[in-house]
């Protein structure tokens, strides 16, 4: 379990970044299909998540982090802030014991491997996000789609739109990326 976790995290990473690294410098302003959020924003909140990644798995709690990572966390290398924090984030995951680790997080502690699905499937929809906004292909790794489904799904049964627009309907015969997207209220 611990391998696939993994993997599925890696890849989700590789699905964003390779959206990172095609935004051009007059696209940084661009609109996404998350509200208020232009490419810029939508890019520093996951490098935001990368960065906590580390402290976390450390056993750090979200008071001892504090405001260590306020501000603007991509500077003037946006690109080069990416590549650093994710690699950070996947190191951390990918030590000895990691996924076995309780994690501390806003609304209780979890256990780290939980925490990695969510790292993963945050990810694996911003990468869709990401795309979108840029104009580029759309299509994530459909094995991805389908397991941040499977992983989403339960938790978002009754789901009244909190951490997202509530969920849209889809057809029957929906890809797994269609059904994921409209579960975390995205029209695709």
């Amino acid at each position: 379990m611990e391998e696939r976790v993994l993997e599925l995290h890696a890849v989700a990473m590789d699905e964003f970044g390779l959206r990172v690294a095609m935004v051009r410098d007059d696209q940084w302003d661009a609109p996404t299909p998350c509200a208020d959020w232009t490419v810029r924003d939508l890019v520093g909140h996951l490098v935001t998540e990368q960065l906590w990644v580390p402290p976390l798995l450390a056993g750090e709690t979200i008071d001892q982090v504090g405001d260590r990572f306020d501000g603007d966390p991509l500077g003037d290398d946006p690109v080069g802030r990416w590549t650093r924090a994710s690699v950070a984030a996947q190191q951390a995951f990918a030590a000895p014991g990691a996924l076995d680790r309780e994690v501390h997080l806003s609304y209780g502690t979890v256990p780290a491997r939980r925490y990695c699905m969510e790292m993963t499937s945050d990810l694996a929809v911003h990468a869709w996000d990401l795309a979108r906004a840029l104009g580029v292909d759309e299509r994530v790794d459909p094995v991805l789609m389908a397991e941040v489904h499977d992983y989403l799904a339960p938790m978002l049964e009754g789901y009244s739109g909190e951490l997202f627009a509530p969920p849209v309907p889809v057809p029957e015969d929906a890809s797994p990326q269609e059904r994921t997207l409209a579960l975390t209220g995205r029209r695709p």
